[in-house]
């Protein structure tokens, strides 16, 4: 089992379905704009120092993720976060992240997935993984 907390004052809020296409040469080239690489890389950063001595190779995996947002207005700590950005979107970057650093062989893995948005006091990005 792997399990760690990355503390950050502002987690990135861009997603994967946010890279962009243009055409050269008559053919169409598929790029990340500069908020999604700066969100990859923050991503990289922080990730690197957890990634686990052995990568689960192969197997499936349950991954439990809890990001947590820094409350703002009248929510309370520990609330659901109802808005903006969805899970499913938010959460691929984050997998592809750590699917590049090593966690794990390939994302498909992932045989159980658990993503929850919060408020917090402390906001940052909670990540379990484990072999099932």
């Amino acid at each position: 089992m792997t399990e760690f907390f990355m503390p950050m004052k502002k987690i990135p809020t861009v997603t994967h379905q946010q890279k962009q296409v243009t055409v050269r040469n008559g053919k169409p080239v598929f790029y990340e704009p500069e908020d999604l690489k700066a969100a990859r890389s923050k991503f990289m950063a922080h990730l690197g120092q957890h990634v686990p001595e052995k990568k689960y190779a192969k197997g499936p995996l349950r991954l439990i993720v809890k990001w947590c947002f820094p409350i703002n207005g009248r929510h309370q700590d520990g609330e659901f976060k109802d808005t903006k950005p969805d899970n499913g979107n938010m959460n691929k970057l984050l997998e592809d992240c750590m699917e590049d650093l090593g966690f794990y062989t390939d994302d498909c893995q992932i045989a159980s997935l658990i993503v929850e948005k919060f408020w917090a006091e402390m906001p940052g990005i909670y990540i379990k993984i484990e072999a099932i």
